[in-house]
């Protein structure tokens, strides 16, 4: 990796740890409802809605609230995009969203994976965009930061029965964390020069004439069929372009802040309009990884031993720097079968200039490999190159993130209660190493503890797998691969992978917009969510019932960097294992090829 690489890594991280200090004092605050003045104003709102402010639930309850509210927003979600062709702020006049899609993408912006399958600014009407798609990336991720406050409850009290109020943390997650962070960022990006407008889609005259080919339609709108079966295609030429805008910078906000990923524009963060410079780039970057540092600190603060937050930050560190030198080095490295003449490509052959394909000339190499590490550490679907054209190691990264659980930082909220998922796994190990029942921030982890950790574990490679078996064997899910051999099959796993994790990424290279792939996705896509959600509550629940323990001679100290190895451990091999079958079939295959004497 080249020092320039460094240096943006390194530059990335301290600002990171900068801005992500004092947020977490604020989160803090306001989840544990201590800032006085937002209390009132948030229990006048909850009576409104004929919700006790200050009554407790237990898991189950909690639980329950949690999942029929998601529920409700699928529903409406799903309603917006099908009645949109008759709403206002439609000022293209775009028909209603086909069933199967409308399904897919209520589910995935519900989830917080936000996968699209199709093209944002052809698609979808300015309404949905705001009313279904962005007040969904507000109240996902408020689920998420909701169940990892609940969870950090179930560390911190004792002999409890209820682990908090789920009305009352999804409105301070939205109203005092999420909002205010979103209007600040909408604001600075408009000032970059993200689009932010209600005007309808401007017709520009380009500086060239641009040639292109449509297919001949009859009256009926069909495509006019030659004798070979083909679409009868006609000469086109013009000097009239139409450019898409609309309220992107509003969009791109929270899409960042709360690691959903979902773009206004087809091409994501990838088009000049959502992502104009380096700068705005660096931003949306940091803007991933803000509120998930920050949720390791609130977990310090919650527990009352800041040591434990900078153990699991420390360890997410880790692995994201692995991750940033392999991503990075590979991609510079290139494609060694383009190498100058006279190079032994199984030495030190590099392609001049690295692999540049998929990447945007105003990003390069460095940013664009960054990019997309930080995208899928977190449960972030947003993209500024295409993964697709990424070397099969620079491929894999992406992929072994995803697969991970995200938990390398991970989504909001949903990375630190699957790193701390991890946790309990790595004291649980420990325990069997000597023999003696785990302990972890001083609560005993049990039998019951452990069958959640393993259901929160294990149902997301479950479907993972299953769904990518159901796609390669099956008709309408081979039809959708665009590449044979490895490559084609890794186009699948990631699929499957980013949709079971909640990541929303692409390879870019499967056709997924069908009822097949929107159906299946759509399924994986919520059991990845609420089957790693319900457990962790239950957790939570179990957890804030169990007497506090004080630390004895046996009890293995979880901030040290023992600890710290040991949870990498645990979740590189345990995290990854499900998937090294799979990823021999896909992008192993695929570089070792590359990498062969030809």
């Amino acid at each position: 990796m080249s020092a320039s690489a460094w240096w943006q890594l390194s530059g990335f991280l301290v600002v990171l740890l900068a801005l992500a200090w004092p947020l977490a004092r604020w989160m803090h605050a306001v989840m544990e409802g201590r800032v006085a003045l937002l209390r009132r104003l948030e229990g006048g709102l909850l009576r409104l809605a004929g919700v006790p402010a200050d009554a407790e639930q237990g898991w189950l309850r909690y639980a329950l609230g949690l999942v029929l509210f998601n529920a409700l927003g699928v529903l409406a979600v799903y309603a917006l995009q099908r009645l949109q062709a008759g709403l206002p702020l439609n000022p293209q006049g775009l028909p209603a969203v086909s069933a199967d899609s409308a399904f897919n993408t209520a589910i995935s912006f519900v989830t917080n994976t936000n996968w699209q399958g199709y093209g944002g600014e052809s698609t979808m009407s300015d309404l949905t965009q705001m009313l279904a798609l962005t007040v969904q990336n507000f109240l996902s991720a408020a689920t998420g930061i909701a169940v990892v406050i609940a969870l950090l409850r179930g560390f911190a009290r004792h002999s409890a029965q209820a682990i908090g109020n789920v009305w009352a943390d999804l409105t301070r997650a939205t109203l005092w964390v999420l909002l205010p962070l979103s209007f600040v960022f909408a604001i600075v990006l408009a000032g970059m020069g993200v689009v932010q407008t209600f005007k309808p889609y401007q017709d520009v005259t380009t500086v060239e004439t641009q040639s292109w080919q449509e297919p001949r339609l009859d009256a009926q709108g069909q495509p006019v069929l030659g004798a070979d079966g083909q679409p009868v295609m006609d000469d086109k030429s013009g000097r009239t372009q139409t450019l898409a805008v609309g309220p992107v910078a509003s969009q791109l906000a929270i899409k960042m802040l709360g690691t959903n990923g979902g773009g206004f524009f087809n091409a994501n963060s990838a088009h000049p309009f959502e992502n104009p410079s380096a700068a705005t780039n660096a931003l949306q970057m940091l803007s991933i990884f803000l509120i998930p540092a920050a949720l390791c600190f609130v977990l310090g603060r919650q527990v009352g031993d800041m040591r434990q937050g900078w153990a699991l930050l420390g360890a997410m560190t880790a692995l994201f720097i692995v991750a940033v030198v392999i991503a990075t080095a590979a991609e510079q490295a290139g494609n060694p079968r383009l190498a100058p003449l006279g190079v032994d490509a199984l030495a030190s052959a590099t392609q001049p200039g690295g692999n540049m394909e998929g990447k945007e000339l105003r990003f390069g190499i460095e940013a664009s490999s960054l990019f997309a590490v930080i995208t899928t550490a977190a449960s972030c679907g947003a993209v500024n190159a295409m993964h697709d054209s990424f070397t099969p190691l620079g491929g894999a990264v992406p992929l072994v993130l995803i697969q991970l659980g995200e938990v390398v930082f991970g989504g909001v909220g949903s990375g630190l209660y699957g790193m701390l998922v991890f946790a309990l796994l790595a004291v649980f190990v420990a325990g069997l190493m000597i023999g003696r029942t785990p302990e972890y921030l001083g609560k005993k982890v049990e039998a019951f503890d452990m069958k959640m950790v393993s259901l929160a574990i294990l149902l997301t490679p479950l479907a993972v797998l299953v769904g990518t078996a159901l796609a390669v064997v099956t008709d309408p899910g081979k039809a959708g691969i665009s590449a044979p051999g490895a490559h084609g099959f890794s186009q699948v796993l990631y699929a499957l992978s980013s949709a079971g994790n909640n990541n929303g990424s692409a390879f870019a290279g499967l056709s997924a917009n069908t009822p097949f792939y929107n159906l299946l996705l759509g399924v994986v896509m919520w059991i990845g969510r609420f089957g790693v959600i319900v457990p962790v509550l239950a957790l939570a629940g179990s957890l804030a019932g169990k007497k506090r323990l004080s630390p004895g001679e046996g009890t293995l100290p979880t901030h040290g960097p023992l600890f710290v190895v040991l949870l990498i451990g645990c979740v590189v091999l345990v995290g990854l294992l499900n998937y090294v079958p799979a990823l021999a079939l896909g992008p192993v295959v695929e570089h070792l090829i590359l990498w062969s004497a030809s």
